[in-house]
Formats: C-alpha cells, structure tokens, sequence
C-alpha cells in the first residue's frame, strides 16, 4: 500500500514544474540570457505587397517589322474609365485643369511681333488647346500633340510681312492650321535604345481602320495619301487588324507629367490611387447588397394548437397564406404549434457604418493631391492653397517650356522675325489681395498706370513693361490734353477752361464798366469827359488810414499776423507735444502711451499753447501735467475771439496770437 501511495504521488508531479524548479536551483543565470527567438527571425515575404505590384509599362514583340516596342494602354485606358466612372477621380482632375488654364500674354520682342502671336494664337483658339493639353496632362500623364500644317499663298504672306513687319525666309511659308490630343493609349514606343530619344507610332483603331479602308471625306483621303506606300498597302488588307503609323517627329510634341529619362512613359498621377477606388467601389456594392436584403424578411405565423387543444385548421391557413400573395412582406412562412423558430435580425447599422470609408478616402484624396478637402485651420489651408498653386504652376511651365515656346521660336524663323516674344500665364490667386488692389487704384490716381493699364492690373494683376509703359503714356497724354479722363474735381484742360471763362467774364464786366461810367453825366468821363477810364482819376492819392496787413500784407479788421512766426510757432507746437508726452511716460514710468493718453497729452500741449507765451511753452510742462487746467483767463478770452473772427478753431486760433506782429 505504501508503495502505491508512492507511486500515485510521483505521478501527479507536474513534470515541467519540477523540471523548471531544478533547472533554476541549479543556475539561475540561464533565466536571465532567456530570450524571444520568434523577435529574431527573419519573414519572409516581407515587401510581397510591394513586388507584386503592377508596372505600368507593357513590353510586347508585335511592333513594326517586329521590332520591340513598349507601350502604356493599359495603365492609361483605366485611368481614362476611373476619370470616367467615379466623381472623385473626375473632380480632382477638373478642378486641377480648370485652374490651370488662363489667359496667355507676351512679352518681350517688338510690338509687331507681339501683335502677330496674339492674334495667330487666338485664331486657333488656344483656351481650347490648353483646356484638352491640362485635361490629358493630369489625367493620363502622358500628352502627345499632333500639328497639322497649311501653306500660305503668296498673298498671305506679303499680308504678313506688311502688317507685321516679318521677312519671308523663303517661298513657301508653312503654318500650324491646328493642334490635336492623340490618344496615348495607341502610343507605341520603338526604334531605339534609349528611351530619350526614340521613335513613336500609333496603332489605328477600327473605327480609324475603316475610314482609311473606305474614305468617306476629303481629308480622310488626304491622310491616306499623307501615309507610306507600305502602310497604305497594309490597310487595303481585308484581314488586317492593327496597323502602326510612324509618327513624323517634326510634327509630334510629347510632354510628359514628372518622367525619369530612363522611362519610357510617365506614370499617371491617379495610377496609385486605381486599387484604393476599386475598394471603395467594392465596399459600396457590398452595402447595395446589404440594403436590398434588409427588404427580404421572413413573417413567422403560428395557428392551430395541439390536437387534444383543438388541433389546426388547414382551412384557416389557407386562407392566411392567401393573405399575404400581395407581396407586401417579402417572406411568409405558415407553420403548426410544432414549428419553433425566431426572427433573426441582423445588425444593419453596423455593417452599413460609413467608417469603413473613412481610411479610403484618406488615401485617395492624397493619392490624388487633393489638398484643397478637408476640415483645417486658417494657417493650414492657407499653406495648401500655396501648395496647391505651387503643383499648378509647375504643370503651366512644364507647358510653355516643352510645347509652346519651342513653336513660337519655329513659327518665328518660318515667317521671318528677327525676335519672338516669350509667353506668360496670367497667376493663379485664389486669395483675398485687397491691398494689391489699393495699389494699383493709388497708382491710377497718380497718374503711373493708364486707364486702360490700371482696369488690366485690377483684373488680371499683370504690370506693363518699361517700353509698353511710355507708349501708353504717350497716348494717354493726348487724350488728357483733349479733355478725356479728367478728375470728377478737375484736372489741367478743366483749369484752362475756367481760367479762359473767367478772364473772358473780368474783360466784359470791364467793358461794360467803362461804357456805364462813359454814358453817366455823375460820374469823370461822362458827356463832358469822354475818354476817361473809370475808377480813381489818376494821380489823385490812395487814402492808406485803414490798411491793416494780414499775413505779409493782406488786410484785417482785428489784428496783423506774421506767416513767418506762424511756421515757426508750428514747428515749435509739434516740439511741445513730442516733451509732453516724454514728461507724462516719465511721471508714469511707462515706455509706451496708449491711443487715449496720446489724446490728454495733446490736449495738455493745447492748453499750454492757449495759456504761455511760446519761450514758455518747455518751461511749463511739468506744472500742466500735474495741473491741466487754464491759468491765463484773459488771454483765452482774446483766444476764442480770434477764432470767432477769423472760423477757426481755438488751437489755431492760439497759434494766430502767438503769431501776432
């Protein structure tokens, strides 16, 4: 029995506890050097993600004489179906295209020259080419423009060189008649080694195919002709079903969106965001799904009871099912006292929790650069419309230095011009510039800006140049001189005018003067003394008892002032108030006045004006501010009499007296 006991004990031992005991008894180092291993294993796969991920170039051997080619179509093609299908996608695109396109204007070269381009560009309708240009630049990334060229007759050309002043270079003067968007999903890249400087083709379509097979128009006619004789013979083929034309690459312009020369192609600025728009779009067709499966209820109804209760009626369930073949529940299920189940009602609102968009959308508005959505503060969303304007500006000089200034300088040495201007977009403000308007209206007034110059920068905030500027003047200074844009107070010409009115007025009221004294018999130079001017006859002496100068000799009824002592004591007034206010920051031992205690120091410096003679003025700062009140009752009654006399207000009237000869 003892053994057995024994043995039953040994057996309920925790083996691994007892291991464990002896193990630490033995060496309790080894529990200190004990590790996680599994922190320390290497995984595998770890950037599966992000090498499964697509490249959005596509190799293929079919090319022209099978050579190698890369193309983009189907990084492009879904781009175009995610511009097409989802309102995010197609938003950020438009609002980034729609800020972008803006007025182009030129400057540099010569007046002539700048005329020409202007009026060239507006006949081929450049808003046009640059709404489709920015649309394609954002969208696929990838923008290749085709020129088509018109010869000038001998009579345009002779038209240009007159108007413009160009010199024709030679016989025939080719100009572009228009510029189109190709499709860059049907670019083809071929030819050559480096990327930089390849060859490019485009694959027709069937559509392009079947007008080239059987030419319908004149210029589907012209395009066939235009073709090599080799091409042409493919498309006669009836089995034919894609053809590659070389693209002349003296009339195509490729401009890529942020592409590396080792690159084939650009990679569209939404290809990141394609996975995270399919999510949404799934996790939207799961709630649609959700939404029609919550009008599938089921409508449990028992009848009957048991048999020794009564038992059921298969009349009354009949007539119960037939109930409710309207269909206005969408499940019905008739049952007896032996069925027993429960309506199950699944929780809706948790699986139709808009949060599970939350993180999505996150990422596609950055994905897309879409910094302008979104709750932030002031300071914050200012940054993002400068960052925003910032990415515009970029795509708008991306523009003018691949596409449109490389064309002027070729247009220029076709027709002949010795210079060519250099084209500027108008900026992009989507801020309040209030005070940049004040400038301008200030500048207008003075007389800088034009009229039409001053309505250009209000508008457009764009500045004339220096040589714009003076011929702008110079017609301005015509206009003026004619009696235009004349002030509503009057201006040089209204001056004149009134000047001519009023010495016209002084000569006839002179005349009719001389005639009055010549008719009256009371008067010198009446019958009796024809010939004598009127007024005081001469050498009679000018009686001088009531003349009193004012000012430096203009008469008074009170008193006589200096203006030399009126600029003095003026001078000596704004001294007086700068030592009032240092007595008075001095007193309160404070380094700075308040708006309202700069107001009592003034009116400190009014009171010793008013009360002092003006060598006392200094002298009496300190025993005003501690006592700001009148010490001199009769000089303020002399005060306020000049002020009556003369309309003025007392601290001028204080000046007058201190000023008096």
């Amino acid at each position: 029995m003892a053994g057995t006991r024994r043995k039953k004990v040994e057996e309920v031992i925790p083996l691994m506890t007892s291991a464990g005991e002896v193990k630490a008894a033995a060496s309790t180092s080894s529990t200190r050097t004990r590790r996680n291993k599994a922190s320390g294993v290497i995984r595998t796969d770890r950037f599966k993600n992000i090498d499964e991920g697509l490249i959005p170039y596509k190799y293929s051997s079919s090319g022209v004489n099978n050579k190698s080619n890369v193309d983009v179509r189907d990084t492009v093609i879904l781009c175009q179906k995610a511009y097409y299908n989802f309102a995010t996608f197609r938003n950020v695109i438009d609002l980034m295209t729609e800020f972008s396109v803006g007025d182009i204007y030129f400057t540099g070269g010569n007046k002539k020259s700048r005329d020409f381009f202007e009026a060239f560009f507006k006949k081929l309708n450049i808003n046009s080419l640059l709404d489709r240009y920015f649309r394609e630049y954002y969208r696929s990334g990838n923008v290749f423009l085709y020129r088509f060229d018109a010869s000038l007759t001998s009579e345009d050309a002779l038209r240009v060189s007159q108007v413009y002043g160009a010199k024709k270079s030679r016989k025939n003067v080719n100009l572009p008649a228009k510029y189109i968007i190709l499709n860059p999903a049907d670019i083809q890249l071929g030819g050559s080694v480096s990327f930089h400087a390849g060859t490019y083709y485009k694959v027709l379509s069937d559509y392009e195919l079947e007008r080239l097979k059987n030419p319908r128009t004149e210029e589907d006619v012209q395009v066939l002709r235009g073709l090599d004789p080799s091409i042409q013979k493919l498309i006669k083929q009836k089995k034919v079903s894609s053809v590659l034309v070389e693209l002349q690459k003296e009339k195509v312009t490729a401009v890529f969106y942020k592409k590396q020369d080792y690159e084939p192609f650009a990679v569209p600025m939404g290809f990141p965001v394609l996975e995270d728009i399919n999510w949404k779009a799934e996790l939207k067709k799961m709630d649609m799904a959700v939404s029609r499966t919550m009008q599938q209820a089921i409508l449990l109804i028992t009848m009957g009871a048991e048999p020794d209760k009564g038992g059921v009626n298969q009349k009354n369930l009949q007539a119960m099912q037939s109930l409710f073949e309207n269909e206005s529940v969408g499940r019905v299920l008739i049952a007896d006292y032996t069925t027993k189940a429960e309506f199950v009602v699944p929780n809706i609102a948790a699986l139709l929790d808009p949060k599970k968009y939350e993180v999505v959308d996150r990422d596609i508005q950055i994905g897309l650069n879409n910094i302008l959505v979104g709750e932030s503060k002031y300071a914050n969303q200012n940054a993002k419309v400068d960052l925003f304007v910032s990415r515009l500006a970029q795509g708008r000089k991306t523009f003018l230095n691949e596409f449109l200034i490389p064309e002027i300088k070729r247009i220029a040495k076709e027709v002949g011009f010795k210079s060519y201007p250099i084209p500027h977009f108008d900026k992009i403000s989507l801020k309040d510039n209030t005070n940049l308007l004040r400038i301008y209206s200030r500048l207008i007034e003075v007389g800088v800006l034009t009229a039409e110059e001053g309505i250009e920068a209000i508008e457009t905030g764009r500045l004339p140049e220096a040589t714009n500027s003076v011929d702008s003047q110079k017609d301005f200074k015509k206009h003026k001189e004619e009696g235009l844009y004349e002030p509503i107070m009057g201006g040089p010409h209204t001056q004149n005018t009134l000047a001519d009115k009023q010495i016209k007025h002084q000569e006839k009221v002179q005349k009719d003067t001389q005639k009055e004294a010549k008719n009256s018999p009371n008067l010198p130079g009446g019958e009796k003394g024809e010939g004598q001017p009127a007024g005081r006859p001469e050498g009679t002496p000018q009686d001088q008892s009531n003349k009193s100068p004012i000012g430096d000799g203009q008469q008074s009824r009170y008193a006589s002032f200096s203006l030399t002592k009126i600029t003095d004591n003026m001078v000596a007034a704004n001294k007086l108030f700068k030592a009032v206010e240092a007595g008075l920051r001095k007193q309160h031992k404070i380094k700075r006045l308040s708006k309202q205690q700069k107001e009592i120091a003034e009116g400190i410096a009014c009171l010793i004006i008013a009360n002092e003679e003006v060598k006392s003025w200094e002298k009496n700062v300190n025993k005003y501010i501690k006592k700001p009140v009148d010490h001199n009752h009769e000089r303020i009654k002399e005060i306020r009499e000049i002020a009556g006399e003369h309309q003025v207000d007392d601290y001028l009237a204080s000046i007058l007296l201190a000023s008096k000869k």
